[in-house]
C-alpha cells in the first residue's frame, strides 16, 4: 500500500489528527512504528463503542506496525476525567486486576497478539510518583488543565472536580514518554490528554508523538455513546443471537456510522444496498467478528426464521425470567425490560403489540398461565414462568 492510500484508510473515521504532515513523514521513514492505545479497565466487558479505537490499531498493525497497548491498572484507579460531568468512582485493585484480565482477552479477538507489545502502566507511574511528580508538576499549570472543556463546564455547574482527576492528564501524558510512542490513539474526547503527552514528549527531547482522535460510536438508543451504563451497548461477550439482533435495532440514519467506524466496506456500495439486506449484512460481519464465520450465518437464519419469516421462537427454560404471581402483565413487562413504564406496556397491549403463548393480550384483565412466551413490540421474546 502505498503512502497516499496508507494516509486514506488512517483518516477514515477520523475526528483530529495531530498532524498529518507528521503522520506522513512517519510512515515514510521506513521504521515500524509504536502505536500507542491507553485503556483504563473499569468494567469486565467491552463493547462496540471500545472497538473503533481497536480496530484503528489493527489497521496499523496490517500496515506493518506495532501496537502498544497499555493496561491503565495505575491511572484506573485515578479515574479519567474526560467527557464527564461528575468525578467517576475510583476502582480498587482487584477490581482492576479482574477487569484487565477479560479486557485483554476480549482486546486479542481485534488485535493481532503476535504484533501487540502489552504494557501495564503501573509499571513506571509508581515511580514516577515517587520520583518525578514535583519537577513535573512544576513545568505545568493549572490553566493548562482546566481550559479542558469538560472541567469548565463542571466548574461552572459548582460539581467538583478532585485533585486527583487534574493530575491524570499528565499521567497519561507520561504513558506515551515511558513507550516511546510514535502514536498516539483515543476517543475524540481524549485529544487534550494526547496533547498533553506530545508536550511532556518534548520535554524530555523525544520526538513528539501524532496524536489520533476517534468518534465515540453512538449507542443503541441513537443519542448517548455506547455504554453499559446508558444500557445501549453491544458487547463482544453477547451470545450471537444478541448480537445479531442489537445489531438490526441500530437505526438506518445510523447505520452508515457503524460501517464506517467498525468495517472497511465500501461506504458507496452500502448506500446502494436496501437498507434491510445493508442491516443485516452488517449484523452478520459483527457476529462472525467475535464468534467466528458459522456463528454469524446461523445467527442470519436465526433472525430470518424468527422475524423476517415470522416463525414461532422457542426460549429455553434455563432462560426464563420468573416474576411474582398476581402482578399484572404491563407489571411484568416493565419489570422485564419490555417498556420504561406502565403505560407504555398499556399502550403496546392495546396497539395490538404484545401477545402471549403467540395470542394478543390487549388488556391488563387477562389471565396468564403459569408460564408463557411472551412477546414485546417487534424483536423482543421473553420466556416468563410465575412464582
Amino acid at each position: 500500500m502505498d503512502l497516499k492510500a496508507q494516509l486514506a484508510l488512517l483518516r477514515r473515521g477520523t475526528v483530529s489528527l495531530v498532524s498529518e504532515d507528521e503522520l506522513a513523514k512517519k510512515l515514510n521513514s521506513g521504521r515500524t512504528l509504536r502505536v500507542k492505545l491507553g485503556v483504563d479497565p473499569t468494567s469486565a466487558d467491552l463493547h462496540l463503542g471500545h472497538s473503533v479505537a481497536l480496530n484503528k490499531l489493527r489497521q496499523f498493525q496490517d500496515m506493518g506496525h506495532t501496537a502498544v497497548l497499555i493496561i491503565g491498572d495505575f491511572t484506573a484507579m485515578v479515574g479519567d476525567p474526560s467527557g464527564r460531568d461528575s468525578t467517576r468512582p475510583t476502582l480498587t485493585a482487584a477490581d482492576v486486576a479482574a477487569n484487565a484480565k477479560t479486557y485483554q482477552e476480549q482486546a486479542f479477538k481485534i488485535l493481532d497478539k503476535t504484533k501487540t507489545e502489552l504494557r501495564f502502566n503501573s509499571e513506571w507511574l509508581v515511580p514516577f510518583m515517587r520520583d518525578r511528580l514535583l519537577d513535573t508538576l512544576k513545568r505545568h499549570t493549572v490553566q493548562q488543565v482546566t481550559a479542558r472543556e469538560d472541567f469548565k463546564k463542571r466548574l461552572a455547574d459548582g460539581s467538583p472536580i478532585t485533585l486527583l482527576e487534574v493530575m491524570y492528564p499528565l499521567l497519561q501524558g507520561y504513558d506515551s514518554v515511558a513507550v516511546k510512542a510514535d502514536v498516539e490513539m483515543g476517543g475524540n474526547d481524549q485529544l487534550t490528554n494526547l496533547l498533553m503527552g506530545r508536550k511532556m514528549q518534548q520535554d524530555e527531547g523525544q520526538e513528539m508523538q501524532v496524536a489520533l482522535t476517534v468518534p465515540l460510536l453512538v449507542g443503541l438508543d441513537g443519542v448517548k455513546k455506547m455504554s453499559k451504563s446508558y444500557g445501549n451497548y453491544i458487547a463482544f461477550n453477547d451470545e450471537p443471537n444478541d448480537l445479531f439482533g442489537k445489531t438490526m435495532r441500530v437505526s438506518d440514519e445510523l447505520m452508515l456510522q457503524y460501517y464506517e467506524l467498525l468495517t472497511s466496506e465500501d461506504l458507496a456500495a452500502v448506500k446502494a444496498k436496501h437498507p434491510m439486506a445493508a442491516k443485516k449484512e452488517l449484523a452478520r460481519t459483527l457476529t462472525a467478528r467475535f464468534h467466528g464465520e458459522a456463528a454469524g450465518d446461523v445467527a442470519l437464519k436465526f433472525f430470518n426464521e424468527t422475524f423476517s419469516e415470522k416463525k414461532a421462537v422457542v426460549i429455553s427454560d434455563a432462560d426464563a425470567v420468573k416474576q411474582e404471581a398476581g402482578a399484572s402483565l404491563s407489571k411484568i413487562i416493565v419489570n422485564i425490560g419490555g417498556a420504561k413504564s406502565l403505560g407504555e406496556a398499556r399502550r403496546l397491549m392495546t396497539q395490538g403489540g404484545v401477545t402471549v403463548n403467540e395470542k394478543k393480550v390487549t388488556a391488563d384483565t387477562a389471565e396468564l398461565p403459569k408460564d408463557f412466551t411472551l412477546k414485546v413490540g417487534k424483536h423482543q421474546f421473553f420466556k416468563v414462568i410465575l412464582t
